[in-house]
Parts: C-alpha cells; sequence; structure tokens
C-alpha cells in the first residue's frame, strides 16, 4: 500500500514539474489519504500482535 502512496507522489512531482496543477493537487490527495490508511492499518495490525501476544512454539 505503501507503494502505491510513492507511486502517486512521483506522479504528483511529474505532473507539477511539468505545469499540471490539478493532477499534481489530485495526486497528492491521493498519495495522502492512501498513506495514512497504511499507517491506520499498520498501527492496527501491531496492537492485534501485541495483544494475541507469541504462540508457544514445540520444543
Amino acid at each position: 500500500m505503501l507503494g502505491w502512496a510513492l507511486t502517486f507522489l512521483i506522479v504528483t512531482l511529474i505532473a507539477a514539474v511539468l505545469g499540471f496543477g490539478g493532477i499534481a493537487g489530485f495526486a497528492v490527495e491521493i498519495a495522502k489519504i492512501i498513506f495514512f490508511v497504511a499507517i491506520i492499518l499498520f498501527v492496527i495490525s501491531a496492537v492485534a500482535g501485541l495483544v494475541r501476544g507469541r504462540s508457544p512454539t514445540a520444543p
């Protein structure tokens, strides 16, 4: 998911250099949304992992 955010960031930079302001702004907003969704999913996954704990391994 962070790969998508990085892709939109690159699209934004290219569009900004070429002068496509509307496209660059739109791509920035998409990249921000994807980035924050990835961070939220990471935090949920980390908390779930801590709550569940490690399962005991067989010797």
